[in-house]
C-alpha cells in the first residue's frame, strides 16, 4: 500500500452491533431451551460522572438484549467491608451470572481487594487476578478476558487481519488494556513488543509493527512517521481536547494523529466509534457465556 492511499476505516459501531445481535439471539435461545435468563449485576460506588454514564449504558444495553439487570448504586462513603459484603452476596446468588464493579472506586476502598472478592466464574470484566494469571499462562484458559482487550482482538479478527506471525506493537502497559491485549495477541501467535514511557527509540519500534495498538493515553501521540506503510492501527485512546466550536467546549480524539496516520495505515479505528462500542458488546457476550456455563 502506498502512503497516498487512505486507510480502510474499521467500523467498531457496526461490528459491536453485530455482536450484540448475536448475544440477543443467544439470550433468547438460552431462555427457550433452559429457562435461564442471564443476569448482570453492576456495582457503582459514588457518582463519578464518567462511571455513572458507563453504568447507565451497560444497564440499558442489558435491557435491549434481554439480560436481567441487578443494579446497585452505593454512596461514595460506603465502607470497603460493605462493598465486599455485597460482592460476596452477588457471587453466591444463582440468578446473577456476571458481576461488574465499576472502576475507579473511591480512594478509601482498595480496588485489588474488591476485585479479588468477585467469584472467578462471574468475573465478566475479566480483572480477577486468577483470570489475568490464567490469561498469561500457556495451556490455561481464563474464564473471561477483559472486555476492551477482547474487543480489540475481535475487531482485528472480524476485519480479516492475520494475527499469526504478525509483528504487533502495544503502546502502553496498563492492567486494563496494554498488558491483557499483549497477552491475547501472544495467544493468537503474534510476535509482541510492549512499549511504555521508559522505552527507547519508540518511533523506530512502532515502524516495525504490522499491527499497532495505541493505548498510551496521550492525545495524538502517534504520528504518521511512526507507522509502517500498510500497518493496521487500533486506537484505544480517548482524550479530551479543547474545541471552541463544540457546545461542550471539547471533543474526543485518540492516541493517534488520525488525519495523518490514515494516509499511511491500511486500516484504522476512529475515535469515537472504533474500540469504544466493543467494550460493552464484549461485556454482554461474557455475561451470556457465564449464564450458558451455569
Amino acid at each position: 500500500m502506498t502512503a497516498s492511499t487512505t486507510a480502510t476505516i474499521i467500523d467498531g459501531k457496526a461490528i459491536a452491533a453485530a455482536i450484540r445481535e448475536e448475544v440477543k439471539q443467544g439470550v433468547a435461545a438460552l431462555k427457550a431451551e433452559k429457562g435461564i435468563t442471564p443476569g448482570l449485576a453492576t456495582v457503582l460506588v459514588g457518582e463519578h460522572p464518567a462511571s455513572v454514564s458507563y453504568v447507565k449504558s451497560k444497564r440499558e444495553t442489558s435491557a435491549e438484549l434481554g439480560i436481567r439487570s441487578f443494579p446497585y448504586t452505593l454512596p461514595k462513603e460506603t465502607s470497603q467491608a460493605e462493598v465486599i459484603k455485597l460482592v460476596q452476596e452477588l457471587s453466591a446468588n444463582p440468578e446473577v451470572h456476571g458481576i461488574l464493579v465499576q472502576l475507579p472506586l473511591p480512594s478509601h476502598i482498595d480496588e485489588k481487594t474488591v476485585l479479588a472478592a468477585v467469584a472467578v466464574n462471574k468475573d465478566v470484566d475479566g480483572f480477577h487476578p486468577i483470570n489475568i494469571g490464567e490469561l498469561g499462562m500457556k495451556g490455561r484458559v481464563p474464564a473471561f478476558a477483559p472486555c476492551t482487550p477482547a474487543g480489540v482482538i475481535e475487531l482485528l479478527k472480524r476485519t480479516g487481519v492475520k494475527l499469526s506471525g504478525a509483528n504487533a506493537v502495544v503502546l502502553g502497559r496498563s492492567n486494563i488494556v496494554g498488558l491483557p491485549v499483549a497477552l491475547l495477541l501472544l495467544r493468537n501467535d503474534a510476535t509482541v513488543t510492549v512499549c511504555h514511557s521508559r522505552s527507547q527509540n519508540l518511533p523506530e519500534i512502532c515502524r516495525r509493527a504490522d499491527i499497532l495498538i495505541a493505548a498510551i493515553g496521550k492525545a495524538r501521540f502517534v504520528t504518521a512517521d511512526m507507522i509502517k506503510p500498510g500497518a493496521v492501527v487500533i486506537d484505544v485512546g480517548v482524550n479530551r481536547v479543547e474545541d471552541a466550536s463544540k457546545k461542550s467546549g471539547f471533543r474526543l480524539v485518540g492516541d493517534c494523529d488520525y488525519d495523518a496516520v490514515k494516509n499511511v495505515a491500511s486500516a484504522i479505528t476512529p475515535v469515537p466509534g472504533g474500540v469504544g462500542p466493543m467494550t460493552i458488546a464484549m461485556l454482554m457476550a461474557n455475561t451470556l457465556q457465564a449464564a450458558q456455563r451455569a
